[in-house]
């Protein structure tokens, strides 16, 4: 049995990556295949990108389905429900993909 710290930090197929769009159709050649690698783009993609992602809860599915990680999947509805955008979106995103990768490479969940 896989542990769900390991689950959430391995590294993903090409198939459960996650794929970074600006809008439907419109992929922008981003993608993430790990949670540190997903920390890593969040930080550099579009904004427009993350607001169109956050918007359709593609972040939660793909961090709780994939990754397996109720608590960050939880975290990131708690900024969606919150309606930030532009920089300040990022910024956020990026603290709470940051503590919860902190968290579990520390073993402090």
């Amino acid at each position: 049995m896989v542990s769900s710290t390991s689950r959430t930090l391995r590294n993903l197929s090409r198939e459960e990556a996650f794929y970074f769009f600006a809008s439907i159709g419109n992929y922008i050649g981003e993608s993430a295949s790990s949670l540190k690698e997903f920390l890593e783009k969040i930080g550099s993609v579009n904004t427009k990108s993350l607001e169109f992602h956050l918007h359709r809860e593609d972040f939660e599915k793909w961090v709780s389905g994939t990754l397996g990680d109720a608590k960050l999947a939880a975290q990131i509805k708690d900024l969606r429900t919150q309606n930030i955008t532009g920089e300040n979106l990022r910024r956020q995103l990026c603290l709470v993909a940051a503590r919860r990768y902190k968290e579990l490479t520390t073993g402090q969940q």
